[in-house]
Parts: structure tokens; C-alpha cells; sequence
């Protein structure tokens, strides 16, 4: 593969954007597409690929080109001598040894390096999972499975198939996930006919377990209140066949927004949006809801294979701040759900302190009125994105 100078610009340019100006990996490469419409497939492959897996290897690219900073070039040479293709002869790669790289590149590290994750992040897994980390680690620096939601309001998993391979996406199943179709290879899923339907959205299999975990039904008062763009208020919906009432509700207007084009794509006609923008937002629905979703903001460790960047992006002090606004969500928002109804708390995070320690901590201060009735963990070693969830009764 013929390395082009122009690809390999956007690719430094990409990385300082990522790690000198803070902007997110996804939204980097896609305004760069943007801007390079006439670039073709294979182009745009070279782009995301180079740029995810120097965010991912970054620690260890560093090592094997003997980089103390972000020197961009010589962490995309490192890349290009690790993928076993040729260096181009650019005067930026002068200082790169194929042979020394290549040779670093096979050597042993510490974990944190070879892992290519921050010394306290290592330090902080390790202490909440103990010998789990060590095992969970690897699995979160795979490359993420792109997983479609069928879209049971519209189609049955087996017509969505049958539909999409007609158009030469392949797809597999998994059956500890009845509503999820796995891609067998990348593909842009958003251009096909059948997205535009509505016939499914892209939902990570973990993720397609929390809408279910809260045994919502059609008839039933529902309220997403950590909505953000919906995806888990449109698969309630689906799983209530579009009856009962289902309240989206978020600080965020514009996730809102993104809500509701996703919901008239989807044919979901029984969810209401509403701003939480003080406190009265929740008071008003005091002891309203059948069932209450929670799915709160937190450190996201149990997204880094779909969101790599996000590992230098963590702070300790950010983590332990979502702990504090988790406990607040926890506490203030149960104040919504009915006598004898049913709160899930879900995060995409895999460490204790912000799964099981902040339920059985609510559970403790509030035990006249709660009871946990069942918490599981998803984790990355079982194949998709990390994520906890919990069902909480009020009694």
C-alpha cells in the first residue's frame, strides 16, 4: 500500500487536534471526511484506522520510538513499521530505525505501557478489581463490533437480515441478545435505505441489555430520565409496542432534539421529551412513574475500545466528581418512581465505586424505602462495551 503525503498531514493534524486541543477522536475524523469529500474507501480506512490505533497504542508507540513527548510523526511512523508496511522516505521518519522499532515493538513493558493506559488509571483498576483488571485490560484495547438494534416496531430481526444482506451487509447473531445483529465487517450502515426507515440503530449488545432490565410493559408510565440522544427511550418503546407513556428527560436540550428525529425515524410515538432545568422538573413528577431508568453519567471505562482517546482525557478528580453526581441522580431522582415500581441504575463504567458501592450506598441511606432486587455486570471480556446495571424497588 502506497503511503500518500497527504494522508499522512491529516493524520499528525488529527492526533494534534485529539491530544493538544482536547477535541473528541470521533468528531476530528469526521470533519476531516468532511473536508476531503473525494477522498475514496480505502483513503478513508487509512485515516480512521491510523489515527484510533495510535490513540489506542499510544504508551506503547511512545516506548518503541524512544518519543518522551507527542512527537505525531514519529508515533504514525511507529504505527506504519507496526502494521509491517513500508516507511515512506520522509525526511519527518529520518530519525526512525525500522529494525530498533520493529524490535521494541515485540519487547515486554510494564502493564500500564504495554496496555498503553496512564500509570493512575492502572493504579486506580487495579485497587477496585484486583486480579480482574489484568484480565478485563486487554479486552478494552480491542477494536469495538459495530451491533445494530432491530427495530421491532418496523421489522423482525430475520427480515432486517435478509434485508441487509440483499445490500451485501452481513451480519451475525448472538443469542444472549435477541435484538442485536452483529456486523461480520465495518460497513456505513447510516446510508442504507434500511436506516433511513427506522429498521434499527446502532446499539452496542451491552447496552441493549439495560432497556429490558427494567421489565417495562406496554401501559406503563416510563421515565429515561439520564435520556441523552434516546437509544435506550426508543428500545423501551419498541419493547412496549408503542403503548403506555415513556418520558425522556436530560439537562441537555439539543440530546433532546437528536432524540426526537431519531424517534420520528423510528416510528416511536409515545415518548415525550421534557429539560430537566431545575429541580421543580423533578417535583412534578413525584411519584409518577412505573419504572425509572438511570442510566447516569460516569467515567466511561467501559467504553475505551469504541472511545480510546477518552483514557487521556480522564482525570481522578473528574471520576471522583461523577461519583458525587451519580449518588446526587440517585438520590434525587428515585423521588419520581411510584410505590411498588422499579428503578434500574445503569453506567458504562466497570470499577465498583461507581457501580455496586453507590447502589448498596443508596440502598443503606434510603433502606426504608428501597431494596435491591438484582445487579449485573457486562464486562469486556464477553465480547462488547463494559456496563452495570442494577434493579432497585421502592417499597
Amino acid at each position: 500500500m502506497k503511503l500518500y503525503r497527504n494522508l499522512s498531514i491529516a493524520v499528525v493534524e488529527a492526533l494534534a487536534a485529539i491530544f493538544d486541543d482536547n477535541r473528541y477522536a470521533d468528531k476530528v475524523i469526521e470533519k476531516i471526511f468532511k473536508q476531503n469529500k473525494k477522498w475514496g474507501a480505502r483513503d478513508r480506512k487509512f485515516i480512521a484506522e491510523s489515527v484510533y490505533e495510535i490513540v489506542r497504542w499510544l504508551r506503547l508507540f511512545q516506548a518503541a520510538s524512544e518519543s518522551l513527548h507527542r512527537d505525531y510523526w514519529s508515533l504514525l511512523g511507529t504505527w506504519i513499521i507496526w502494521k509491517g508496511l513500508e516507511l515512506p522516505p520522509y525526511p519527518e521518519f529520518d530519525n526512525l530505525n525500522y529494525k530498533k522499532v520493529s524490535e521494541r515493538l515485540k519487547a515486554s513493558y510494564a502493564p500500564a505501557i504495554q496496555q498503553s493506559i496512564p500509570n493512575w488509571l492502572d493504579d486506580l483498576g487495579r485497587k477496585e478489581l484486583k486480579e480482574r483488571w489484568d484480565h478485563e485490560l486487554p479486552f478494552l484495547n480491542e477494536e469495538a463490533s459495530v451491533v445494530l438494534r432491530v427495530n421491532k416496531l418496523k421489522t423482525s430481526l430475520s427480515d432486517l437480515r435478509e434485508l441487509l444482506l440483499e445490500n451485501n451487509i452481513e451480519t451475525s447473531v448472538d443469542n444472549r441478545f435477541e435484538d442485536a445483529l452483529i456486523l461480520t465487517k465495518r460497513s456505513n450502515v447510516f446510508a442504507s435505505q434500511s436506516f433511513k426507515d427506522g429498521l434499527f440503530e446502532v446499539q452496542d449488545a451491552g447496552s441493549q441489555l439495560i432497556a429490558p432490565y427494567t421489565r417495562a410493559e406496554a401501559g406503563m408510565r416510563v421515565i429515561d430520565a439520564c435520556a441523552g440522544a434516546g437509544g435506550k427511550s426508543l428500545h423501551l418503546s419498541a419493547m412496549m409496542q408503542n403503548r403506555g407513556k415513556i418520558i425522556a428527560m436530560d439537562t441537555e436540550e439539543w440530546k433532546l432534539d437528536e432524540l426526537k428525529k431519531r424517534a420520528r425515524r423510528a416510528g416511536a410515538m409515545n415518548i415525550e421529551t421534557r429539560v430537566i432545568e431545575s429541580s421543580k422538573s423533578i417535583k412534578r413528577l413525584h411519584e409518577s412513574a412505573d419504572r425509572l431508568l438511570l442510566d447516569v453519567p460516569c467515567s466511561g471505562l467501559g467504553v475505551l475500545r469504541r472511545n480510546p482517546d477518552a483514557k487521556w482525557k480522564l482525570s481522578p478528580e473528574y471520576i471522583e466528581k461523577v461519583k458525587e453526581v451519580q449518588q446526587k441522580i440517585l438520590s434525587d431522582y428515585s423521588s419520581m418512581l411510584k410505590k411498588g415500581g422499579l428503578m434500574v441504575y445503569s453506567t458504562c463504567s466497570i470499577l465498583p465505586s461507581e457501580n455496586t458501592d453507590q447502589v448498596h450506598q443508596f440502598i443503606s441511606n434510603h433502606s426504608d424505602l428501597f431494596k435491591l432486587i438484582e445487579e449485573k455486570s457486562v464486562w469486556p471480556s464477553e465480547g462488547f462495551d463494559g456496563f452495570y446495571m442494577a434493579v432497585i424497588e421502592k417499597k
